[in-house]
């Protein structure tokens, strides 16, 4: 299958290009950057110079494709809005694959995001669901939760190097998944009949609160947490300030999750019907456990080895013999 993958370089998309591309699909990948996606192309990976927010972009990008896995989202600290990237890039977008006659669409979404009338992420998440609905083109929506890689910033490395572990007391446990299994619910979507303009929950064994988490890196690490508590008013003031400002308007659209947080509601749902429909085995998702349990292997191996290197260069330097005058 010919495959468009949109935001292929960030930390889902460039797992849906890799599992693509190793289930033998045709990847091209629509990039704003190609040198900052040369590592796309080393992987196999057709590259095309493109932007959802210049919509004069997009068929040129879309010529000979089948298939679209969209895994684009605004960053926090760019210079484009939630509004201009994941609404009227989205919509320019799903507009160009309808005429472009792409025969499949892959949308990520957020779970439970039409419960979230007043977030904005989560509002306009909800409105692309309905217009992909009513684009006329076969769809399949899959709403994540929460990605393990974003932990590891949050709870695994300050917890390594001693800082403060920034936590609100009142945020609602989340069913993290690895971006890796979850690409391949998106992959596996184009190739299942069954999928075809639906929706499913796509999310992690189970949900976890942050002292949980903590806890666990803690226990994995060797390490205490230095735990620092923001209360969800500051968080709310926080996003009225920095909405008074045009820099700070990314920064306020994603302060409103916190409005998600303060619920306590678990971020999760069941995936006893969703495994057998995609024909993917629960047992081979990875487990938050598992995950972090790598990763602290990883960074402890890597440390020894640097130990290693450091000590391995004082014996040589104390062994080297002076020069005679």
């Amino acid at each position: 299958m010919n495959l468009l993958v949109v935001g292929a370089t960030g930390t889902l998309g460039r797992q849906v290009v890799r599992r693509a591309l190793d289930e033998g699909h045709q990847v091209r990948c629509l990039v704003r950057s190609p040198r900052k996606a040369t590592f796309l192309k080393e992987w196999g990976a057709e590259l095309v110079q493109g932007n959802l927010c210049e919509p004069d972009t997009l068929p040129p990008a879309l010529e000979g494709i089948t298939a679209i896995i969209d895994a684009a989202t605004s960053r926090p600290t760019g210079s484009l809005t939630i509004k201009q990237v994941d609404w009227d890039g989205k919509v320019a977008l799903i507009q160009a694959a309808a005429a472009a006659g792409v025969e499949r669409f892959v949308f990520f979404s957020i779970l439970n995001c039409e419960k979230f009338p007043k977030v904005p992420l989560m509002e306009i998440k909800r409105c692309t669901e309905l217009f992909l609905a009513e684009s006329g083109l076969n769809y399949t929506i899959l709403q994540p939760a929460g990605f393990m890689q974003g932990l590891i910033m949050q709870y695994a490395v300050p917890i390594l190097e001693g800082q403060a572990v920034w936590i609100t007391g009142e945020a609602a446990p989340t069913a993290y998944m690895d971006t890796q299994d979850i690409a391949k619910f998106a992959v596996r979507a184009l190739e299942v009949p069954e999928t075809t303009n639906k929706t499913f929950p796509v999310v992690g064994t189970r949900a976890w609160r942050a002292d949980e988490i903590i806890s666990l890196c803690e226990r994995l690490s060797g390490k205490d947490a230095r735990i620092a508590r923001l209360p969800i008013n500051f968080l709310r003031a926080m996003r009225q300030i920095t909405r008074f400002f045009q820099w700070g308007w990314n920064i306020a659209d994603r302060l409103a999750f916190t409005e998600v947080l303060a619920t306590g509601k678990p971020m999760t749902a069941s995936m006893d019907e969703v495994y057998p429909v995609f024909g993917l085995d629960p047992n081979d998702t990875t487990t938050l456990e598992a995950y972090l349990q790598e990763y602290f292997s990883r960074i402890t191996k890597k440390l020894r080895e640097i130990d290693y290197e450091k000590s391995k260069a004082k014996k040589k330097k104390r062994k080297t013999p002076m020069k005679k005058p």
